[in-house]
């Protein structure tokens, strides 16, 4: 029994470090579409905080989100939408983690994908080719879910990132 946990605690440790957002998008990327949906663009104009990154295995796992931090740092996270130009800002806030503020250019198309840029101090946006494409979901007036896709040991698994309207 003690040999079965040593092996698992292993293979788990090796999962910790394979962990890789599945999401990278590039202006290149064919099945991106680049029909913007004005509509939902608009519904999450304004500040918004995620509340909650969950995963399965996420007691196990550590997940280093966009390449910036681990999930969990995500977590209390401030966001800026503007809708008419496409641009924003996030920070990380939570004190346990390492500060972390940019601004960043995104939009969610016609299939409902959100693209997120993140842009780096000194760059101009229409500069940064890389970015990041989530699932937008279960989006309301207060409320939306980006869904990223990370890979796991061979296996896609979802990393959702809860975001609530701020006050």
């Amino acid at each position: 029994m003690k040999m079965k946990k040593i092996i698992f605690l292993c293979m788990l440790a090796t999962m910790v470090f394979a962990c890789k957002s599945a999401s990278t998008a590039t202006p290149k990327d064919t099945t991106i579409s680049t029909k913007l949906d004005r509509s939902s663009q608009v519904a999450i104009k304004g500040n918004w905080v995620i509340t909650n990154v969950s995963y399965p295995g996420s007691e196990y796992i550590k997940v280093n989100s966009f390449q910036i931090a681990d999930s969990k740092c995500f977590i209390g996270s401030a966001w800026n939408f503007i809708s008419n130009n496409n641009k924003g800002s996030m920070t990380l806030t939570d004190g346990n983690c390492s500060a972390f503020t940019s601004p960043i250019v995104w939009s969610i198309n016609k299939e409902g994908f959100f693209v997120l840029k993140i842009v780096e101090a000194g760059t101009k946006s229409k500069n940064v080719k890389e970015g990041y494409l989530l699932k937008v979901a279960n989006q309301t007036e207060n409320s939306f879910q980006l869904i990223d896709n990370i890979n796991v040991g061979g296996q896609t698994k979802d990393v959702t990132y809860q975001f609530q309207r701020a006050n």
